[in-house]
This record gives structure tokens, C-alpha cells and sequence, in this order.
């Protein structure tokens, strides 16, 4: 106990130093196309790729252009883009092209594009920015949507753990028969969770989704870890009145179960890292780490816990608050078939509707109209329409043919402007002839760049082909030697290498688990009908949005697959581990009987912890991909258990003989 408070102490130091990226796009490998064009801008531009716009209302040139200014001067931005830097502002603004005055000005509102360094001074610049333009005028783009994740999901998630922390105290309190036993498990699973982040700092930086979940989904999938020991002590301390001799029996009775259910977890955890998407290694260590850490405290911290307070449990004691589930055995047998048929009527349905919902697969939808950031860009799409801004960089030199690539970009119907040398300059005017500071933004040692704005979605089919034509268009003219790097071309690259994960995330989770069971049973049967009703469960929940014609982030639907899978399968093997005990000494409905009396306290209390949790993180949480996730989380904990406690009676009722045959050791009691 000493040596866990010295590595408590030194992890909670550890915690504060661990740093979190709130931008997917950092997590796309680093041999996607995007993410090399955006490696090589910024070894080649000081300034990077636009990455904020500032509208501001109601205002005329002269007023737009000192915002530029002030803009300008605000720490941690790098670059300011208007429409003087596109047109000649020395002629009637009545004379200049409409699409490219409509870009940067229109209806008296100045639109502005702004680049702010990418580094732990954004939160601040965005907030600068804010306080100079007033909560009138908007403040939209890719970093405002990372600095605005920082700021609120940090304190939402707080919210979320300690109310957590209260349900799961209350339902422990209800499911066992003694008040300090929930503060024991607490402890110890408390514990866990200040070490599994404290070492993240091994990690370096982690991921905003693995900094918002990880804890609350530790404190979810373990809790029944130490609760299960506490049981098999007490359990034993009826056989002798030695405590120490008690948890050593304990110990031995419960390692293998305990470790069933934690290795099963934790394998659905770690099929997140055959992603090649690496928020899915980042989370998938973060939490496999975390369910590892909450065993070794089981085993290692909580008997020493238990048995120092024990005196303490004894003067506490209490009948249980809970009923007898009896009667609920009894509706479960009595509906056991019915739900075995309905299952296996709606499962083929809902795993054809979880493959055709509509997907989101970057982060423009993260934030929605609920938030200041969502009416902002709201606002700006209704007066300047749906902008995206690209950045093309071709090999510096032969400005014949820039221009060819620059009129071919033109000749696009979403293109609404290019900002180059050819454009703004002209292809004849030598180098030396244009001011430092302007050829600096537009040519390089080696590249020139054109900054093209598009009226297009960040993501969408539409926007999906609008980067695959900028791409052929500069490979026509340019082969293998241009990059091009932008929100929607990351977001493009996003959507290509996490469609291609799925597959192989899937066979993995299901793959491991199986094998897993396939040894913890010894039997054939057990682990297909085991995975069935989990993914089955699995397939429901992610089936529904597609009903309710629901967008879903993809990266939530990939993640939650396995999560599900690893989080929710214990109760399955909880209750067929009984029901296979049971079996033994009673016929095939007396054993289901009695199962669902003595499992249904154990899955409840589990599986409404992380319902609680789920839906908490669902509800509270603004930060979109979060939110989903958690509800995802929530509804599917809410499938696993009613499948569990009603369908998976059923199965094994009408498969009774087939486990019989194909599971070793099995010896039934044979007649009624």
C-alpha cells in the first residue's frame, strides 16, 4: 500500500504533463498524400495553409482593411488574406471580377482568411481574435474547432467523471451488503486510473479522444473486477476464520475469470491499433493499458485494501437492497424463445442498415448549432456560401505552364479564386520586380504556390471528386513532382484510410475474441454463439441511425465496434460461465433459472455503468465525434444487456445439446 502511494503521488505529477491533440488530421499516416504536402509547406513557407476566417459585418474598405491590420498584429497569426491582396484596390470595386469581390467582400460584410500557427498559442490567438471582433461579428475554420475543443471539452468532461463517480457509488451501494464496499472499489479502480494516466506520458501526446473517454471507460469496464473479489473472499470466509488464508483462497478462485474477462476486453481495445488511422493506436493503448493496470491493482492493491479495512466492512454491513430476481428469472424464461426469435429476425436487417448509413468522415460537422462556432458558421455559409481554401505547390520556374494549371484550375465550377504569382503578378514580370514580402508568400526555394478558394463542402461526395479533379488537373501538368494540402484534401485522405481500416479492424476484434473464448471454454459452440449475440447487439445499435436517417461520424462507428465488443462480451461469458456450472447439477431450465437470478446483478451493475457513462458523455459533451461515441457507447451497452438477459437464455436453452457435444468436460445432468 505504501509503494502505490508513492506511484500514485509520482502519476498524478506525470498526468498534468501529458499533452492532447485536438486535431484528426495530425493522426492521418505520415505517407497519406495530404499530410506529406503539408510537411513539405511548412518546410518551404513560413506561413502555413489558411486555417481561420474572420467575417466581419457591416463595414467598408477602409474599415475592413485596419481589421486586417489589427488582425495582423494579433500573437500567433501569421498571415492575413483579403481582397487587396487579389485585386487592384486602386479601381472601382463595381469593376472587379464578382467571383473574386465576392470571396473577400460582399453586402458590406469582409470576409477574411486568416493562418495562425499551429502550436499551443492557438487557444489564446483565437480568443484575441474574438475580443477584437465582438461576439457580433463570426470567427470560423478548422483551428477555432480545435481551440473550442480544448476550452469545453476539458470542463465537460470533468462534469461527466464526477457524476459517473456518484452513479456507479449509488449503484454499488444498492448491489452490495456492506456502505464501505463501494468506497473500497472506488479506491482501487481509482487507483488504476491516476497510474493509466499518469503513464500516458509515455505517449508523449494523446489523443483528445483517448483524454476524454479513457478514464470514464476505465472506471466503466473494470468495475466489476474488484467487486468479483470481494465476493469470492467473503465467500471463502466462510470456510475458514483465517482473512489472509480467506483472500489467497479468493485469489485463487477468482484469477481465471477475472482474467477472462480482462483479457477479452482487453483485446477488443487493442484491435484499434490495426488501424492506420492513429487515433485508433492511441486509443486502443490508452484503454488496453488502462483495463491492464486495473487488473494488477485487483490482484496486487486490493487484497491488501480489503483485508486493512475488512473491520470496517464488517461494522457496515447491510441487507441488500436490492430484490430477489427471482421473479425476473421467471419473465425471462418466460420470454427466453420469443426473444431468440425476434433476434434472429431483426439482426440480418440491422447489419444491412449499419453498412449503408451516411457518414461523416473529418471535422466539419464536430460543433453543432448549439455552439457559438456552429451559428458562426452558419452565418458565414448563408452570406458567402461554403468555402474551402487548398494550397497547390508546383515546382518554381516555368510560369508558362503555371498559368496553363492555373487557367485549367479556373475553368472549375467551385473554383471562385487563385492567389500565385501568375495570377497576381503576371508569368512575364521578373522575380526581382515584386515586393519581398509578397513574393515570399507565394514562391519558395523550390515550390510556387497557389492559394485557390472553392466554393465546396470541406467533406462530401461532391467535395470528395472536387480534390480528385484539382489533383488529376496539377498531375496532368506536373506528374508526380506537385503536393496538394487543405482541410478537405486531408479530410479526402481521412475518409480513404479509415474506410480501408474497418475490415480489418472487425476480423481482428472478432478474431481475437473468439480465439479467447475458444480457450477459456474449451468448446466450439460457445465462443460462435458468444460473439453472435455481442455483435449481433453490435449491429442493432449501429443499424438504428440508419432508420432515424442520422449522420455518424466515421471514426466513432469504427471505434465503437470494438469497444462494444470488448466492454460488453463479459456479461456474455458471466453467464454462460454460470449457466455452463449450473448445468451441471440441474436440468437445462432450472440451470437458465437460476442463471439469470444470480447474473443479473452483475450485469446490471456493470452494464448501467457504462449506459450512465455513455449517455452522460452523449448529452454533455458539444464536441460532436465525443458525443456520438458516447451515445453509441450508451445505446449499445443497452442491446448488449437486453440481449444477455433475454435472448442469450433462449439461445442456450434451444442449443443446449449442440454445447453438450462440442464443449469438453461438459457432463449435463441428463432428464427433468
Amino acid at each position: 500500500m505504501a509503494l502505490y502511494a508513492i506511484i500514485v503521488a509520482v502519476c498524478l505529477v506525470f498526468w498534468t504533463q501529458v499533452r492532447v491533440d485536438y486535431d484528426i488530421i495530425d493522426y492521418l499516416p505520415d505517407t497519406a498524400a495530404s499530410t506529406v504536402a503539408i510537411d513539405t509547406l511548412r518546410e518551404e513557407y513560413e506561413g502555413g495553409i489558411p486555417n481561420c476566417r474572420v467575417m466581419i459585418r457591416d463595414t467598408d474598405v477602409p474599415g475592413a482593411l485596419r481589421y486586417k491590420e489589427a488582425l495582423r498584429g494579433i500573437d500567433g497569426v501569421t498571415d492575413v488574406s483579403w481582397l487587396d491582396d487579389a485585386a487592384d484596390m486602386d479601381v472601382p470595386l463595381e469593376t472587379l471580377p464578382k467571383d473574386t469581390l465576392e470571396t473577400y467582400y460582399k453586402d458590406g460584410n469582409a470576409l477574411f482568411s486568416v493562418t495562425i500557427a499551429e502550436d499551443d498559442r492557438r487557444v489564446q490567438t483565437i480568443a484575441d481574435i474574438r475580443a477584437l471582433v465582438g461576439d457580433d461579428n463570426c470567427v470560423v475554420g478548422s483551428t477555432v474547432e480545435i481551440a473550442d475543443s480544448v476550452t469545453q471539452t476539458v470542463s465537460q468532461v470533468r462534469i461527466v467523471a464526477i457524476i459517473a463517480v456518484l452513479y456507479v457509488f449509488f449503484i454499488l451501494t444498492l448491489t452490495t451488503n456492506s456502505f464501505a464496499e463501494p468506497f473500497l472499489v472506488l479506491i482501487s479502480i481509482g487507483i488504476a486510473i491516476v497510474i493509466n494516466s499518469g503513464t500516458n506520458l509515455i505517449f508523449g501526446t494523446i489523443s483528445f479522444v483517448s483524454n476524454a473517454a479513457g478514464a470514464v471507460l476505465q472506471l466503466a469496464v473494470s468495475l466489476d473486477y474488484s467487486v468479483f473479489l470481494i465476493h469470492s473472499f467473503e465467500d471463502a470466509l466462510k470456510e475458514t476464520d483465517d482473512k489472509q488464508e480467506a483472500m489467497v483462497q479468493a485469489l485463487c478462485r477468482s484469477t481465471v475469470s477475472i482474467l477472462s474477462s480482462g483479457l477479452t476486453t482487453v483485446i477488443g481495445f487493442l484491435a484499434l491499433c490495426m488501424m492506420r488511422f492513429r487515433i485508433g493506436p492511441d486509443m486502443g493503448l490508452v484503454l488496453a493499458k488502462g483495463v491492464f493496470f486495473s487488473l494488477l491493482t485487483v490482484f496486487t492493491f486490493s487484497p491488501a485494501l480489503v483485508l486493512t479495512f475488512y473491520d470496517r466492512m464488517v461494522k457496515t454491513r447491510h441487507r441488500m437492497l436490492v430484490p430477489s430476481f427471482d421473479r425476473f428469472a421467471r419473465i425471462s424464461l418466460r420470454f427466453m424463445i420469443p426473444m431468440v426469435l425476434i433476434f434472429s429476425i431483426i439482426v440480418g436487417p440491422a447489419f444491412l442498415a449499419s453498412r449503408q448509413c451516411k457518414y461523416y468522415y473529418g471535422a466539419s460537422h464536430i460543433f453543432g448549432l448549439n455552439t457559438q462556432l456552429g451559428r458562426d458558421k452558419q452565418e458565414v455559409e448563408t452570406i458567402f456560401g461554403k468555402r474551402d481554401t487548398y494550397v497547390l505547390m508546383v515546382p518554381r520556374g516555368d510560369f508558362v505552364t503555371e498559368k496553363k494549371l492555373s487557367d485549367e484550375l479556373k475553368s472549375i465550377r467551385q473554383v471562385k479564386s487563385i492567389l500565385s504569382y501568375v495570377d497576381n503578378a503576371g508569368e512575364t514580370i521578373p522575380t526581382d520586380y515584386v515586393p519581398e514580402g509578397t513574393r515570399a508568400k507565394l514562391l519558395s526555394p523550390h515550390y510556387s504556390r497557389l492559394v485557390i478558394t472553392v466554393e465546396e463542402e470541406v467533406e462530401g461526395d461532391d467535395a470528395f471528386a472536387l480534390v480528385e479533379q484539382i489533383r488529376a488537373a496539377a498531375e496532368a501538368f506536373y506528374p508526380g513532382a506537385w503536393h496538394l494540402a487543405g482541410t478537405g484534401v486531408s479530410t479526402t485522405d481521412l475518409r480513404d484510410t479509415i474506410v480501408q481500416d474497418t475490415v480489418r479492424v472487425n476480423v481482428v476484434s472478432v478474431g481475437a475474441v473468439f480465439i479467447t473464448l475458444l480457450f477459456s471454454f474449451h468448446s466450439l459452440s460457445l465462443p460462435i454463439l458468444l460473439v453472435a449475440a455481442i455483435e449481433g447487439a453490435i449491429f442493432i445499435n449501429m443499424g438504428i441511425p440508419y432508420f432515424k436517417d442520422q449522420y455518424v461520424f466515421y471514426m466513432a462507428y469504427l471505434i465503437i465496434s470494438s469497444i462494444q465488443l470488448g466492454a460488453t462480451v463479459d456479461y456474455a461469458i458471466l453467464f454462460t460461465d454460470n449457466y455452463v456450472t449450473n448445468r451441471k447439477t440441474m436440468p437445462k431450465r432450472a440451470a437458465i433459472h437460476k442463471t439469470v437470478e444470480d447474473c443479473t446483478v452483475s450485469v446490471i451493475t456493470s452494464g448501467s455503468a457504462i449506459i450512465v457513462v455513455g449517455y452522460l458523455m452523449g448529452y454533455v459533451c458539444t464536441h460532436g465525434l465525443i458525443s456520438q461515441l458516447g451515445s453509441f457507447l450508451g445505446r449499445g451497452a443497452v442491446c448488449s444487456v437486453i440481449i444477455v438477459l433475454f435472448a442469450l437464455p433462449g439461445m442456450l436453452y434451444l442449443l443446449d445439446g449442440v454445447i453438450r457435444r462440442t464443449t469438453k468436460g461438459a457432463n449435463f445432468v441428463k432428464g427433468a
